[in-house]
Parts: structure tokens; C-alpha cells; sequence
């Protein structure tokens, strides 16, 4: 699909969802990476599927964006916590699987 129709910041984000998924996955899947981290995105989505909830949805606004404000948070600190040159190959693999 071409990028031009992703346009402003929110489509940017819908148009790399695809390879920030990959990315976390792969990250998840090598040995390279630390206990800790994966640990991490484990509970992430733990925390988003589990029906308990910090703030429940029933509250319109605000219920939602707890949701959202633990996956961004977490997702970025798992990329954070994992080792930045393990990072990059991965980054480099994805951009190179998009290209061809």
C-alpha cells in the first residue's frame, strides 16, 4: 500500500505498525536478549488482555488511555531495555525486508 496514504502523524504510526510488531517479535525470539525485557512485554500484554484493570474502561476517555498509556510506555522500554546493537540488526532486516 502506498505511504502517501498515510498522511499526519497517526498514519505514520498505522504504517509502521506492521514493522514495530515484527520488531517486537523478533526481539522476543532472540537469545541475544536479556530475561528481563521479554519478561516485560509478557506482562504488557498481560496487562491488556486481563479484564482487571487501573482505571476501568467504563470511564469513556480515561479508561482507554491508561491502556494506552502502559503499552506505549512498556513497549518502549522493552526496545529500551534490549541491547542497542541487537536493535539495529533487527531494524536494518526489517527496513530490508520493506524495501524489496
Amino acid at each position: 500500500m502506498p505511504r502517501y496514504l498515510f498522511t499526519g502523524r497517526g498514519g505514520q504510526v498505522l504504517y509502521y505498525a506492521p514493522s514495530f510488531a515484527k520488531l517486537y517479535w523478533r526481539l522476543f525470539r532472540d537469545r541475544r536478549v536479556p530475561a528481563l525485557p521479554k519478561l516485560l512485554l509478557v506482562l504488557i500484554a498481560i496487562y491488556l488482555l486481563s479484564p482487571l484493570d487501573v482505571v476501568p474502561e467504563l470511564i469513556p476517555i480515561v479508561g482507554t488511555m491508561d491502556d494506552l498509556l502502559v503499552g506505549v510506555t512498556g513497549l518502549w522500554l522493552f526496545v529500551r531495555l534490549c541491547p542497542p546493537a541487537v536493535v539495529r540488526q533487527h531494524v536494518a532486516a526489517i527496513a530490508a525486508e520493506r524495501r524489496a
